[in-house]
């Protein structure tokens, strides 16, 4: 008997339905992984046509003459240290918020909220100004010290909710055992929150990777431009020749998609990890 007899038809049909979104969703990336190996003659054969052979040498010019290997490595510089302390701060304030009491904890918890709400470009001319105050500006601090400042609040949050789903009996025992706060969260909350701390790391790694408004403010020197904001430097400098632009799109976003891939199973898990208590 062929397995799909034992498929009710609700759930044949939800299958089709998720292979037709994932279909729709992955198409356009296959056509720009496919456009940057063609040349400009492939091109004009349309969308769909494959090239004679894989022309890399687009990924050669778009890295040297783009100045992507500056743009990547400056990504690099900005993205390690923002999720890093975004991570930690948000750990010790979550853990504050989710388990001790202190004066103005609803007030302060709801300032963190509205301060999620915030666009960057309600405070990005104030920002400017005081990083120019401070002479910050097209340094690397410009890059990461306000990127840090705005996770801190999701980064609060998404902990402080992740750590109330905790076993309380496991956190009682070990009060009643004697532990101090910074034993109980090195020991017994940090080991039950890797799988939190790894989706909330993956997310504040596409955010930061993909931050294009504070660098095209805060930065002028093409030294300490990142990927994106160099993105729009080399299309205004290569729009006829699609595969080269084509092939910067691809350099930008597979660090993205690769990120994604190494941790994706922690990242379910952490997704999931307050569905049953």
């Amino acid at each position: 008997m062929s397995r799909w007899s034992n498929i009710s038809p609700g759930t044949l049909f939800l299958r089709l339905v998720l292979w037709l979104l994932a279909f729709v969703t992955i198409t356009p990336f296959l056509l720009l992984l496919l456009t940057s190996i063609k040349s400009k003659a492939d091109v004009l054969q349309g969308a769909f046509a494959l090239p004679a052979y894989p022309h890399f040498e687009n990924y050669v010019d778009a890295w040297n003459a783009g100045h992507f290997n500056i743009y990547f490595w400056n990504s690099i510089i900005v993205v390690i240290p923002v999720v890093a302390a975004s991570v930690f701060l948000g750990l010790l304030t979550g853990f504050a918020f989710a388990y001790l009491s202190f004066p103005f904890r609803r007030t302060l918890f709801a300032i963190l909220t509205l301060g999620m709400m915030v666009p960057a470009e309600a405070f990005i001319i104030p920002l400017y100004y005081e990083m120019r105050y401070l002479g910050l500006i097209n340094t690397y601090a410009a890059l990461i010290l306000p990127q840090i400042a705005m996770s801190i609040p999701f980064s609060t949050i998404f902990l402080a909710s992740a750590m109330q789903q905790l076993p309380e009996e496991v956190l009682e025992a070990a009060v009643l055992d004697g532990a101090g706060r910074f034993h109980i969260l090195r020991k017994i909350v940090i080991p039950l929150m890797v799988p939190a701390m790894s989706t909330l790391a993956l997310f504040l790694f596409i955010w930061t990777w993909n931050e294009f408004l504070i660098p095209f403010i805060l930065v002028n020197d093409d030294d300490y431009r990142t990927l994106p904001l160099g993105m729009l430097f080399f299309q205004g400098r290569y729009t006829v020749n699609t595969p080269v632009l084509t092939a910067g799109a691809v350099i930008v976003i597979f660090p993205l998609i690769v990120t994604y891939l190494i941790f994706q199973r922690r990242f379910i898990a952490g997704l999931t990890a307050g569905a049953t208590k």
